[in-house]
Order: structure tokens, then sequence, then C-alpha cells
């Protein structure tokens, strides 16, 4: 077994300079362990993050994915006042649109949001924020806040984790 760290007989296909076919060439390539993967890690991370958020709103009858679309039916309704479509929600919470709209089916049957014809495109969704949606949003919000600055306190700085996060995110 290689240690780790160690390097490893990597082939690369490069032209052969008779007749343009390929030739194997190889070289020597040092190899990082999965410790040194910035990948690898974020996939940890995020796995551990994903479980203490699915941790925090079970209580509250949520599913991750319910909580992202809930929140963000209740920004963009009741914050940005923007009386959004299930396209738009999407859109915001960066979500495929077909996965939203089986996820907001599943809020509405809740009675945490509203889903009406838009009259200006027969084709798209209104979607509206209940009361009990409402109330269910910001409670999730805090709780979901609060799992946040626990997990990612390990990660120092707010500020620069954030300024980070966002560059990471595009």
């Amino acid at each position: 077994m290689e240690p780790r760290g160690g390097s490893h007989d990597i082939a690369a296909i490069t032209p052969s300079s008779a007749g343009g076919a390929p030739a194997r060439e190889h070289r020597e390539a040092a190899t990082a362990g999965p410790d040194e993967s910035p990948g690898f890690l974020l996939w940890r991370v995020t796995l551990r993050w994903q479980r203490v958020i699915i941790a925090a709103l079970r209580p509250l009858g949520l599913t991750h994915v319910q909580f992202v679309l809930l929140a963000s039916v209740w920004w963009l309704d009741s914050v940005a006042g923007e009386g959004p479509t299930q396209r738009r929600v999407a859109e915001h919470a960066g979500t495929d649109p077909m996965m939203t709209s089986q996820v907001l089916r599943a809020l509405e049957a809740k009675r945490l949001v509203t889903r009406e014809p838009d009259p200006d495109d027969s084709r798209a969704r209104r979607v509206g924020i209940t009361p009990k949606g409402a109330a269910l949003a910001q409670r999730a919000i805090a709780v979901v806040e609060a799992a946040d600055a626990a997990f990612f306190a390990a990660a120092g700085e707010r500020r620069a984790l954030l300024r980070m996060l966002h560059r990471l995110a595009g």
C-alpha cells in the first residue's frame, strides 16, 4: 500500500511525434491523501453540517429542503413583498424547479404555503405564505441560525468565513 502523500506512476496520453497517434508516457506525480483534498473535506463538512441541520429541524416537522423552500417563500413574500412564482422560489433557493414544485405541494398540504394560478401567466403558480407557515418559518430560521452559529464557531471569525463562502458560491 502506498503511504499517504506518496507518489504513483501516472500514465498521461500525449500525441506521438510520429503519425499523431497517442503514446503513453509515464511520469511520477505526488498525490495528496484525502485529508489534503479541499473537495473531499468540503464533502465531509457538508455531510456533517446537514446532519446537524436535519436534527435541528426534526422537532419542527420539516425536512432540510422543506425548510429552505419555506424560508424562501416567507422571505420573498413577507420581507421582499414579491408574491413569487414557483420558478422564482426555485431560483432564490437554488433548487431544481420540478423538485421545488413537489416540495411546495407538500408544504401546501400542511397549510404552510398557498399556490394559486398566476393571473399574468397561465403556466405559472404564485406562492404565498400562510400565517401558520410564517410562524413556522420564523421559528425554523431561528433554530437553523442557532445550529449554524454553533457548527461554524469552529471556523473562527464569522465575517471572514462569510466572505470565503460568498467567493466559493460565486
